[in-house]
């Protein structure tokens, strides 16, 4: 006797698991485990599980976040990165006691705040060296390597800051982007090698970018945790970046729109790691360091004219509207400007780590969306191309870098 087939055919909706509506009983024993958390930590805290022992020394720590240099003396901004509360008690210039008075209260809490002013006739060019004497007699402090009257952000200030972006980040991106015209002329194989180059561009990039957010962080104060803003700059970045192409993917956009997507992608990217250029080179400026400055300019001018090259390379064999170009050499370029801002006046060692993981994050996040319009061109293009590709163009930064680093 045949059997038969009682098998019910149900919808994919059907099959879907329904969510249950939260009632306050679920929101209470979600509370639970942090309600008797928070006990326990308060109850740690309030008698250290019995133990009477005692530190052996104060456990200070006091970071100089800045030095601001006026006429009218030496301004220190400095924050207590420490577990328990400090008293700046002294302020030393060169070995000499010095008269000094902190805002809003030489008392800092952790994690508090002051600025300190020392009446000093400091000399331009000299160097010096400024320590806080705490009441526990605990010394802390930074040097000022060249004395240079902190540029303030003035209307001339300003402009000559945004002349620097503009020669850094504006002027390379945009020439690189005037070879459109020509590379459009170049057969498949060379546009899959200057695919591959813009690879071997960004791979490049990325890794110089994670390198300096890495040797920035080591400057971080403790509880900023610098390592741990460039896990999160750079992780969260990628999967942000990530998100956003799969979603141009799924919506069923033409092959010519996810490339010209790609592009977007890399200028955004390499805006990005501008944007930390700018912050080295404003930084330089405002600490007086000027011919280590106009020694970055230049030397970035050179290294960035070929990023315009890496943005276009995706679209070479479509004809995209002028204004996109004009967008993307504006999102390559322009994050220059605000980088020699934000580094001239208001230079923070945390902002600049976020600033450059995120720049690695959004950089190494495009290397993966070039490599998946590689692999689309792999049946027609022979790895050596591609392996060539990627040596060239990591071989350029190389090369270019000799005149910044």
């Amino acid at each position: 006797m045949a059997k038969t087939n009682l098998t019910e055919t149900t919808s994919p909706q059907s099959q879907r698991p329904r969510s249950q509506p939260i009632t306050w009983k679920t929101g209470v024993f979600a509370l639970v485990p942090l309600l008797v958390l928070s006990g326990v930590i308060y109850l740690f805290l309030q008698t250290n599980a019995g133990l009477k022992i005692q530190p052996p020394a104060p456990v200070e720590q006091l970071s100089t976040e800045r030095f601001v240099l006026t006429p009218e003396g030496i301004e220190a901004y400095v924050r207590n990165t420490g577990p328990q509360e400090l008293t700046i008690a002294q302020v030393i210039v060169n070995d000499a006691i010095w008269s000094a008075t902190a805002r809003p209260s030489p008392t800092l809490p952790r994690m508090g705040r002051a600025t300190v002013f020392i009446s000093y006739p400091w000399v331009k060019g000299e160097s010096y060296a400024v320590k806080f004497i705490t009441s526990n007699s605990l010394a802390f402090g930074g040097t000022i390597p060249v004395a240079f009257e902190t540029p303030k952000p003035a209307t001339a200030t300003l402009w000559s800051f945004t002349l620097i972006g503009l020669y850094v980040g504006i002027v390379p991106v945009f020439l690189g982007l005037l070879w459109f015209p020509a590379l459009r002329q170049l057969g498949k194989r060379w546009m899959g090698f200057l695919l591959s180059l813009t690879a071997g561009l960004l791979i490049y990039l990325g890794f110089d970018a994670t390198k300096e957010a890495l040797e920035i962080a080591d400057q971080v104060p403790g509880p900023f945790q610098g390592i741990g803003l460039v896990a999160i700059g750079g992780v969260l970045t990628f999967l942000l970046l990530d998100a956003i192409g799969r979603h141009q993917t799924a919506v069923g956009r033409s092959e010519s729109a996810q490339r010209l997507t790609v592009a977007y992608l890399i200028a955004f990217g390499i805006g990005l790691h501008n944007l930390g250029e700018g912050l080295a080179i404003g930084a330089a400026y405002s600490v007086g360091a000027l011919a280590f400055g106009t020694f970055l300019v230049i030397g970035f001018i050179i290294q960035n004219i070929t990023e315009g090259l890496g943005i276009i390379a995706p679209i070479l064999r479509d004809r995209p509207a002028l204004w996109h170009l004009l967008w993307m050499g504006i999102l390559g370029g322009f994050p220059a400007i605000i980088g020699a801002w934000v580094g001239g006046f208001t230079y923070s060692a945390p902002l600049a780590v976020l600033f450059l993981a995120i720049g690695a994050g959004a950089i190494f996040e495009v290397v993966y969306e070039v490599a998946k319009l590689i692999i689309k061109d792999s049946k027609s293009l022979s790895p050596i191309v591609n392996f060539a590709g990627v040596t060239v163009g990591m071989l350029m930064m190389y090369v270019t870098g000799l005149f910044v680093k």
